[in-house]
């Protein structure tokens, strides 16, 4: 899902049943050319305020900006208390205040009960056509509020 700081719902990915990661989904979305190895410009106009699930992001995808959070380091033996510093801690604090908008549209989405229960019809991409109903609801009622994208 890709949304706006105004919470608008501008892409939607497929929905895929069973647990699939969400980096490898992300790329099956916005595939890159494997032989070639190169920077895809899918994002090059946009900041992407992405969280530790898109580790490798930044390095496969251009965009003007990629906000990720400070992975905290591994226990070792050089280091046995791992912790991040307090910049880093803050960092990532300003990255979640930006990131939560997206989980906030996100909710605003799954208010629409088709979203969220369990759908036993067998019709085929049916799931997909819910999730797109209910995000274009949504985006209408941000609308009806006045807020724009």
């Amino acid at each position: 899902m890709i949304a706006t700081l105004s919470k608008w719902i501008l892409f939607l990915g497929y929905t895929v049943a069973g647990s699939i990661h969400d980096y490898t989904q992300f790329k099956k979305e916005f595939p890159v050319d494997g032989e070639m190895n190169e920077v895809v410009a899918w994002f090059e106009d946009f900041i992407l305020w992405l969280d530790l699930g898109y580790l490798g992001a930044q390095k496969t995808y251009e965009a003007e900006t990629v906000n990720m959070p400070h992975k905290k380091p591994r226990k070792s033996k050089k280091n046995p208390t791992p912790t991040l510093t307090e910049e880093q801690k803050a960092e990532n604090r300003e990255i979640s205040r930006v990131r939560v908008i997206v989980e906030q549209a996100i909710s605003g989405m799954k208010r629409f009960n088709i979203v969220i229960h369990k759908f036993r019809n067998h019709m085929n991409d049916f799931v997909d056509t819910a999730v797109l109903l209910a995000a274009g609801l949504w985006n209408w009622k941000l609308k009806c509020q006045g807020i724009s994208y």
